[in-house]
């Protein structure tokens, strides 16, 4: 069932009797479609200056630059950069005291003749939130799942009109603006993976708790950014390369969690197609994770992000909790390796049949999406706390009837045990860090690498307090 909260010719009607606003539209694909719903519903002279859609490339190249591609970030940023400035040259003295300038740019690919894969595109705006003040700017990305391009359009459409309705009427709410760019829309037809706010609105936001609402309210399944903090979209990072994947709370990251990744990477890399090349590496937190304690704490969020930042690594953020849904996210990007780093618990959630009931070919059908590219799992050891027993790949005691299955992949080195891994650190449990981080007790720096302590105390994550 669609959202329909609110009405997108009333957004659109809204924004063309407000006198203030006044601006240009610049959209290259799908038509100018978002421009049509504000000349559709009348008084558009109030708010349009200017509509431009440069479909030809030379055309397109000769207003905006050269570009490798038409529909990216870099072209709908130059689109962005190009128009304001012009508005601004030529509307600035005539009206600029009465007027807050804007530009909405868009760049799409959809279905057509010759392209039958899912649409996608580049949507932005920069706006003026007062008269004569600094821009600030929204851009996303958005996967368009319609199978019809004209449906396509409708939603693009849409979305371009509630991208600039919050702009203008929800940019001091920035999780109400996310939230209302599905308006009229749904997950079956639209998807935005990527949001980054900028410019003085926006300057006490942090764009990666943007990206954990983009998943937290259904708006994608999965959001990423980079180690410096950067909010991309995930073609742009994991296009055609091998990736390998470690997923877990990182609450806080242990000295066994670096082992599990590093020494996966390490076997990774010796894989016949992974070899002379530098794969991607990704540290994912599901939406199961952050909600253990019943809500996401965005303070806590940021704090295990703050971690990986430190360490270098990209965090993916998912709603997937199963691993064959991660598995066929990453392979929307790319063909190539993907390796998976976990430890035996987790190995044996994914052979255990009951969490597979509401699929019609049960556990089958779960390993056969999971291993059906080039996936292979690798498994870091674990130690029974109570036996001290070293469960490991090969010995994994798993249901009778699912013995001879599990034989096959082992055999066929779907799964394999991570090696050389340090024994001193199979007793160490995230959890068990996290309770002596907040009860005082400084074993804990034992535990977590040397980098990861002199934050932790510097900062005071997770609940660390000094104690004299």
């Amino acid at each position: 069932m669609e959202n329909v909260k609110n009405d997108t010719s009333q957004k659109a009607l809204q924004i063309n009797l407000d006198a203030k606003k006044y601006g240009t539209f610049a959209e290259i694909g799908a038509g100018q479609e978002v421009a049509r719903c504000f000349f559709h519903v009348g008084g558009a002279s109030g708010t349009v200056a200017k509509t431009i859609s440069a479909y030809d490339m030379r055309v397109s190249d000769a207003i905006y630059g050269p570009s490798d591609r038409y529909v990216s970030r870099k072209r709908l940023q130059s689109m962005l950069d190009y128009e304001f400035h012009l508005v601004l040259e030529r509307l600035d003295a005539l009206r600029g005291e009465r007027s807050t300038f804007f530009v909405f740019a868009d760049t799409v690919a959809t279905h057509s003749f010759t392209r039958q894969e899912d649409g996608h595109g580049w949507m932005g705006i920069r706006f003026q939130a007062e008269c004569k003040c600094e821009p600030s700017e929204i851009i996303i990305h958005v996967r368009m799942l319609d199978k019809e391009n004209v449906r396509e359009q409708e939603a693009l459409g849409v979305m371009g009109v509630n991208l600039i309705y919050g702009a203008f009427y929800y940019n001091a709410q920035p999780e109400t603006l996310i939230s209302s760019l599905m308006d009229n829309l749904s997950r079956e037809r639209i998807e935005v993976d990527m949001i980054k706010f900028s410019g003085p609105c926006f300057a006490k936001l942090d764009n990666r708790l943007m990206s954990l609402q983009l998943v937290q309210q259904g708006l994608t399944d999965a959001a990423m950014f980079t180690a410096d903090g950067e909010v991309v979209q995930p073609s742009d990072v994991l296009y055609k390369k091998t990736v390998l994947v470690e997923r877990g709370s990182f609450r806080p990251i242990t000295n066994t969690t670096l082992d599990m990744l590093e020494r996966a990477q390490e076997q990774f890399m010796t894989e016949p197609g992974v070899q002379g090349e530098e794969p991607v590496v990704l540290m994912e937190m599901t939406m199961r994770n952050l909600l253990e304690a019943g809500a996401v704490d965005h303070q806590d969020f940021l704090a295990r992000v703050d971690i990986l930042r430190a360490l270098g690594k990209t965090v993916l953020i998912s709603n997937y909790a199963r691993y064959y849904k991660l598995v066929a996210y990453l392979s929307r990007y790319t063909h190539k390796s993907i390796g998976i780093a976990l430890g035996v618990p987790s190995l044996k959630e994914i052979f255990d049949e009951k969490f597979y009931t509401d699929m019609e070919g049960g556990l089958l059908e779960a390993l056969g999406r999971l291993f059906k590219s080039t996936v292979k799992l690798y498994v870091y050891p674990w130690r029974d706390p109570v036996n001290g027993k070293i469960s490991t790949a090969e010995n994994l005691l798993v249901a009778p009837n699912l013995r001879h299955l599990y034989a096959y992949l082992i055999e066929n080195r779907c799964i394999v045990s991570i090696q050389k891994h340090n024994v001193d650190y199979l007793p160490i449990f995230s959890r068990d860090v996290l309770a002596r981080i907040q009860t005082y007790d400084p074993s804990w720096e034992t535990m977590v690498p040397a980098p990861i302590v002199e934050i932790i105390k510097r900062e005071g994550l997770f609940g660390y307090r000094e104690t004299k």
